[in-house]
């Protein structure tokens, strides 16, 4: 739904965006990382449509890299806002219940990994993830590194399809399959760290 989103708005709006956002100069690229950022924390427009348009708009390297850098920074803020707002609070709900709790270790003991696939799974909520490994015991920097690397894929995904849209439509089965291929690589991925989890588990983080 996401993507017929960013195909109106393109069609509607697509030569107004690019005039605006291209002939704003360096200072149109910290305005629209800052907008970026802020869109991605406050979701009012579905983050795949600003993606989209930063991929029209500076095409799909320099667009991803925006749309990555927004994402990036929104998830680091939420992690940093729960942790030191909420955690308290959150970790006695995480370790109330014993299978709550035996899942939470295992999360902190595969941290990294863990995280990293997830981001790559676009239907697993990124809000989820934030929280979830804010309120744990995961430290800062696992988090933000596998988080911040997670999400390369689907943001240049979200760039390169409204890129297609102005410049080349006819292109976007070709990257459809691609990355229809790319999640059935993430999916097999996942199954076996799922299966290798317990051993893993046994392993310090």
């Amino acid at each position: 739904m996401s993507y017929v989103i960013v195909a109106v708005l393109l069609s509607l709006y697509g030569e107004q965006l690019l005039h605006w956002l291209q002939t704003g100069g360096t200072r149109s690229l910290i305005l629209t990382s800052v907008a970026a950022t802020l869109f991605s924390l406050f979701p009012v427009i579905p983050y795949p449509v600003i993606g989209g348009i930063l991929g029209a708009a500076y095409g799909p390297w320099l667009g991803s890299g925006l749309t990555w850098l927004g994402s990036s920074l929104a998830s680091i803020v939420m992690f940093a806002a729960v942790r030191y707002g909420f955690q308290d609070w959150g970790s006695s709900l995480l370790y109330r219940y014993k299978h709550a709790a035996k899942l939470t270790h295992l999360f902190e003991r595969n941290a990294f990994m863990t995280i990293f696939l997830s981001r790559l799974i676009p239907i697993i909520p990124s809000i989820v993830i934030n929280i979830y490994s804010a309120l744990s015991r995961v430290p800062f920097w696992p988090y933000a590194c596998a988080s911040s690397l997670g999400k390369i894929p689907s943001m240049f995904l979200f760039a390169i399809v409204g890129n297609s849209l102005v410049t080349s439509p006819g292109n976007l089965v070709f990257i459809c399959f691609v990355y229809a291929g790319f999640l059935l690589i993430v999916y097999l991925l996942y199954r076996f760290f799922n299966r290798q989890a317990p051993s893993f588990g046994r392993k310090p983080l």
